[in-house]
């Protein structure tokens, strides 16, 4: 079966995000400024890339490395045509929840509303084994809300076929399942949305 994002157009999925029924793409971008802010990387890499949102909060004075995963060539196109300006930028495209990664590790490895899409599984093997010694993984999860958990009805249609590919991740099974690991939590943050959904953010170091 094929990957659903290959059939999303990037318009469609920014302007899903961005809408007034879901206004997560400025959430987004200000949780992945907290997290480089907090860590203060000279290497990053972001998980599920998409169109580079967040990517003009990088200070290029600290972060000169800078690498970006996604499985949609044409998401990496417009992440590389807007961002070129970025000091060693890096796009590589991988589907996360079924290939093996082997790149050189970061300092920070950020994971934003990817393990609700492609799983716990590989992809957070992925993640972890992107991350430097000395460097830290932050994961944005979606939180139970009040109303629908899985993907708001907004204009843009073609972003309704990821709802039977969304699967809430429980935060105190996923900080358990890595401090078995031996990954501490270290930093956490909360963010209120539309709809009654929210989002969190943990920052992990190994213990």
């Amino acid at each position: 079966m094929a990957n659903p994002w290959l059939s999303i157009p990037l318009s469609d999925y920014e302007g899903h995000m961005d809408s007034t029924e879901v206004r997560q793409l400025g959430a987004l971008s200000d949780l992945f400024a907290e997290a480089i802010a907090y860590q203060r990387p000279a290497s990053v890499a972001v998980l599920g890339v998409a169109g580079g949102n967040g990517l003009d909060r990088i200070d290029s004075r600290i972060t000169t490395r800078v690498v970006g995963f996604d499985v949609n060539p044409r998401y990496l196109d417009a992440v590389r045509q807007r961002y070129s300006h970025l000091p060693g930028l890096e796009l590589h495209c991988a589907d996360l929840a079924e290939m093996s990664l082997n790149w050189e590790p970061v300092q920070l490895v950020h994971a934003a509303l990817m393990f609700e899409h492609a799983g716990v599984a590989q992809c957070l093997e992925n993640a972890l084994s992107l991350v430097a010694s000395d460097g830290a993984l932050s994961v944005i999860l979606q939180l139970p809300g009040s109303m629908d958990n899985g993907v708001s009805a907004t204009p843009f249609s073609s972003m309704q076929i990821l709802k039977s590919h969304f699967s809430l991740i429980d935060r105190a099974w996923l900080s358990s399942t890595l401090a078995v690991r031996g990954w501490g939590l270290v930093h956490e943050t909360e963010r209120s949305l539309p709809a009654g959904k929210a989002f969190w953010m943990g920052v992990f170091r190994r213990a």
